[in-house]
């Protein structure tokens, strides 16, 4: 297993310290805040630790509330809210310096029958053909508003070999085109033994569903985001339906698109397909995206 998957596979395995109560830490590398994903992906192994193995996450909702400090740890606290014949149901605060910066609720059911039909996977080329983010990036340094950033975001995506099927926002600032991404990504390295779960492969998929959703939203009005400095961006809200099982270690194609975008919010929807054409995730997010005053006419 990759060191750098073990890493992040570690930043998952929360720390027990009271009963519905876990602490996590943040990544080491510098960022302005904790990055989202993580947090969601966190909350939601904090939820995971209070249910029965037999009944995974089919839902969650989630509220980003203040930014979070990756210097600090974060404490997850617990709600048992229900625990039903069918479903199961789970409130988890994420709290920082005695704040809460985040709030997820997700619900639980075990396994089960019913109707079933899905969207056809959309097309697009295989991930083999398409460049690294070591190749990527470095390309399009000097679009970025500081050309360190490229190292940070190389040694945040390390875990995770994420491919663009187009160019990415920030590659094509000031072009507008159809508001839709697509990108191919699985973690690097296999995961085994007791770490191979269904849960791991949930939260993984959670983690990475953060990382480049809004970029939708960017491409429509020919914005490449915060890394070139010409949009003020957070994630607001998440939202997840989990369908089909999907393993993380595996290449997932992640289909986005944004309905609209207005008052300084812009919405995106995604889809995380299995390379066989398996509907596996559907998420849903609002973006804060402000123009910098700046560069406002």
């Amino acid at each position: 297993m990759d060191a750098t998957l073990q890493y992040l596979l570690g930043l998952l395995d929360l720390e027990p310290i009271e009963q519905d109560i876990f602490r996590g830490a943040s990544h080491d590398w510098v960022v302005p805040r904790v990055f989202g994903g993580q947090v969601a992906a966190q909350a939601l192994v904090a939820a995971c630790r209070t249910v029965p193995e037999e009944r995974l996450p089919h839902s969650l909702h989630s509220y980003f509330l203040r930014p979070g400090d990756p210097g600090a740890p974060i404490v997850y606290t617990v709600d048992r809210i229900r625990d039903g014949r069918s479903f199961t149901t789970r409130r988890v605060v994420a709290v920082q310096h005695g704040q809460p910066i985040f709030h997820l609720s997700a619900s639980f059911q075990p396994a089960e029958e019913g109707l079933e039909h899905q969207e056809p996977m959309p097309s697009a080329p295989d991930p083999e053909t398409l460049p690294t983010a070591d190749e990527l990036l470095p390309r399009h340094a000097h679009r970025f508003l500081d050309p360190a950033v490229v190292d940070l975001l190389l040694e945040a995506r390390r875990a995770i070999d994420l491919r663009y099927v187009d160019e990415p926002p920030f590659a094509t600032a000031g072009r507008p085109r159809e508001p839709r991404s697509q990108v191919w990504f699985r973690v690097n390295g296999k995961l085994d033994g007791d770490r191979d779960t269904p849960v791991a492969h949930l939260c993984l998929g959670t983690y990475v569903s953060d990382m480049t959703l809004l970029d939708s939203v960017l491409l429509a009005h020919g914005r490449g985001g915060w890394t070139v400095g010409d949009i003020v961006g957070a994630s607001l809200d998440h939202a997840m339906w989990f369908h089909r099982p999907f393993r993380a270690d595996e290449w997932l194609l992640y289909d986005t698109d944004s309905p609209s975008s207005q008052g300084g919010r812009g919405l995106a929807h995604g889809r995380i397909f299995t390379r066989d054409g398996r509907l596996a995730v559907t998420v849903m997010q609002e973006g804060l995206m402000r123009v910098p005053r700046a560069g406002r006419a």
